[in-house]
């Protein structure tokens, strides 16, 4: 629950900061800021309803045959029965990377693809713990809170490089009611990193949301904590990185959708992250076993693995 109610304070301080900047560019008028607000809601009404096509596309996945992969369509087929929740339509990538995202809308319209490389690297239960990790991301909305948040950091961007060129070529006067040509250069260079700390911020809450709902799901935290280990020690090995893998995987606008950040991720500071260390994933479903009574006290992941 808290972690639902931090990404909408998120959210809110996203969509606050966007109106700020309109307002700037406005100068105190309305029909900046209200044009602003018709394209920030236009382009999250395209993520909503196409994301997921992207998204398949760009991963290079087909739909996945359940003759082939029918223990995951039986895991999958279990895991959305026992939430009582739509079973989601299912897709392989051909990436050797060990990864996987869910993608969609809604329940209703989802999709959760699975790399070959994950599929091939991991165990029984390990698979089952990323694919309720995935299902819960579905189930919680995570992939529309998601694409709003990507959709709403690009506009501030776009409107913070309006905000840099308009001092230079002679707006905002302060004096004509604008505002002040410092004020907007400075916003525009503090606009997009406060925004992309935001955003960065509501996608690893997310994630660590779908750890804690997807073991409960399974039942299983150690198996997803034994999966986010063999993540972690694939996004190290460096005959996997050369490896390569889709465009889905090279694009930094797609990384909040995986598992785990592809190919480790590229960000310089935790704040920029889009996913909590793999560390602390791995803590947190340790304390959760601990509550489940898989673990005890002196117990830590691997040594109390079974």
């Amino acid at each position: 629950m808290f972690k639902s109610a931090k990404t909408f304070v998120l959210l809110a301080a996203l969509s606050g900061l966007l109106l700020v900047i309109g307002a700037m560019l406005d100068g105190g008028g309305g029909g900046f800021l209200t044009i602003m607000l018709v394209v920030a809601i236009g382009m999250n009404f395209f993520s909503y309803f196409y994301s997921d096509k992207m998204a398949i596309k760009m991963a290079k996945a087909q739909p996945m045959d359940e003759a082939r992969y029918p223990d995951v369509y039986a895991m999958v087929r279990s895991l959305s029965q026992r939430a009582g929740q739509p079973m989601p339509r299912l897709y392989v990538s051909p990436s050797p990377q060990l990864n996987a995202f869910a993608t969609g809308r809604n329940p209703d319209h989802a999709a959760v693809c699975v790399n070959e490389g994950l599929y091939r690297a991991l165990t029984p239960e390990e698979l089952e713990g990323v694919l309720g990790h995935e299902l819960q991301h579905v189930y919680n909305r995570d992939i529309l809170i998601g694409s709003v948040a990507a959709m709403i950091g690009t506009a501030i961007t776009y409107l913070a490089l309006m905000l840099r060129w308009i001092p230079i070529m002679g707006g905002g006067n302060d004096r004509e009611g604008g505002a002040n040509p410092l004020a907007m250069i400075a916003a525009s260079i503090v606009a997009p990193i406060v925004a992309m700390v935001i955003q960065a911020s509501i996608t690893r809450s997310r994630e660590s949301l779908a750890d804690h709902t997807g073991a409960e799901l399974t039942g299983k935290p150690l198996a997803l904590a034994s999966a986010l280990a063999k993540l972690e020690r694939g996004a190290n090995d460096p005959q996997l990185l050369r490896a390569g893998g889709t465009k889905a995987e090279t694009n930094p606008a797609m990384q909040h959708l995986y598992i785990a950040a592809p190919f480790g991720g590229r960000a310089a500071a935790k704040l920029f992250s889009t996913h909590p260390p793999i560390p602390e994933r791995i803590a947190a479903l340790e304390e959760q076993a601990r509550r489940m009574g898989q673990l005890g006290p002196g117990q830590s992941f691997p040594a109390g693995w079974r």
